[in-house]
């Protein structure tokens, strides 16, 4: 069965280094890990409250366990009837990330505007926000493809994190044409 669960850049990053199969363990204030069952909820989360969090930023990511896991855990209803999630105790996650079938899919991202993207450490791109990196790399575009795959390369957990972002920007917003924004 498919299960979504919003999260935020931070949780986001995580689940990138645990190469899309695992989800990071609950901090000591967080009881449960709460996968939510409908992409309508997930999507809501991600709008509605990880965007208004500090890093601006909500992905809705889904992922796969067998039936039988979810058996094991009741479903609770949080709200409306749409606000449906499992509650699975901080101590079982382990267990649980085990049962996902690999990888865990981004399916969707939305970005407040205090969004300045995950910081890129390496080569040109380190110190830029987001939008700043995207201007970069396509003004990098037109004078040497091979430069643009060696910084894409060097800031792949940076520009795997952006990408969603960059995606949704009107390019004229940020002076360059629709071409290069696909081209990149």
């Amino acid at each position: 069965m498919n299960l979504w669960r919003p999260v935020g850049l931070e949780e986001l990053v995580l689940i990138f280094e645990s190469g899309m199969r695992a989800f990071p363990p609950r901090l000591p204030f967080q009881p449960i890990f709460s996968p939510v069952l409908n992409r309508v909820y997930a999507v809501q989360i991600a709008r509605q409250w990880n965007t208004k969090e500090c890093s601006a930023a909500g992905y809705v990511t889904r992922f796969e366990v067998p039936d039988t896991i979810l058996r094991q855990y009741e479903r609770q209803v949080v709200g409306a009837a749409v606000h449906e999630e499992l509650w699975v105790p901080a101590e079982e996650l382990a267990v649980f990330n085990q049962q996902i079938r690999p990888p865990i899919i981004v399916e969707s991202a939305f970005f407040g505007d205090a969004y300045t993207g995950f910081v890129a450490t390496e080569a040109r791109l380190q110190g830029q926000n987001a939008r700043q990196q995207f201007v970069s790399l396509v003004g990098r575009l037109a004078d040497s493809r091979d430069e643009v795959k060696r910084e894409v390369l060097a800031n792949h957990k940076a520009v795997f994190m952006k990408f969603p972002f960059w995606q949704s920007l009107i390019p004229a917003t940020v002076g360059v044409t629709v071409t290069q924004q696909e081209e990149l």
